[in-house]
């Protein structure tokens, strides 16, 4: 067997001499090839063992987080800042519910004055200026018409109405004025006749507090009479405030 094989390296050899006048053939491994293939297809291996990995440390930190501490002691507190500029106002917010019904509130003070008075005697004035006297009360609403002086004290500043309403005596004159303190305001009057009649008069005043209204008779040269007598009331005077300056 070993025969054999030498004998067709031999043969070998004998195909493969070059021509005499060839260059020579360089000496070539029956391995070579092999070798070279491999040699492409590996990386390159220069300096792979020299550069070392870089190592980099990494610690847990939850497992070394200890326990919640206590809290604390509170600041002082720090000084106020400068205030804002106000903000834009905001959406209107919707219709809130109907609220409970509050408390009565006190009754309005309603002011009263009111009087009305008259006279059952006749009366012939002997001075020039004489106060017209009443004896008969129909109202007086706290005394605030004066029976012995005749006169209304007001006790309640306002608008007030004043009525005076006489009756004339035969062949006599009848000169009466409404005053106002000492003022005259209106007048009563009626000429001698040789029938009586019934005389009116009415007037509304704006008195202020303690202001008295009176009737006053005058007197000139003829005599000055109202008639009245003891059955029949033919002389009244009435008053009643409208409105109170406090309204």
């Amino acid at each position: 067997m070993l025969g054999v094989l030498i004998s067709l390296s031999m043969v070998h050899l004998v195909t493969q001499a070059a021509p005499p006048n060839a260059p020579p053939v360089p000496c070539k491994r029956c391995c070579d090839d092999l070798q070279q293939a491999e040699d492409i297809a590996a990386p390159p291996t220069t300096g792979v063992y020299n550069q070392l990995p870089e190592v980099r440390a990494f610690i847990n930190m939850t497992i070394l987080k200890g326990d919640k501490g206590d809290r604390g002691e509170r600041g002082t507190p720090g000084k106020t800042g400068q205030e804002g500029p106000p903000g834009s106002t905001g959406p209107m917010g919707s219709k809130g519910s109907k609220g409970q019904a509050g408390l009565p509130g006190d009754p309005c003070k309603v002011q009263h004055a009111a009087f009305s008075v008259g006279r059952r005697k006749s009366l012939h004035s002997l001075e020039a200026y004489q106060p017209l006297i009443f004896d008969t009360v129909f109202v007086n609403l706290d005394d605030h018409f004066n029976m012995f002086s005749g006169k209304f004290i007001c006790q309640t500043a306002g608008i007030y109405f004043f009525n005076i309403n006489i009756h004339t005596w035969n062949f006599k004159e009848t000169y009466l004025h409404i005053m106002r303190n000492e003022a005259e305001q209106a007048i009563v009057y009626a000429q001698p006749s040789d029938r009586s009649i019934m005389q009116s008069q009415s007037l509304m005043l704006d008195l202020g507090l303690n202001d008295e209204v009176w009737i006053r008779l005058y007197k000139r040269e003829r005599e000055n009479a109202i008639y009245s007598d003891d059955v029949d009331i033919y002389v009244t005077f009435n008053g009643y405030l409208i409105k109170a300056s406090s309204e």
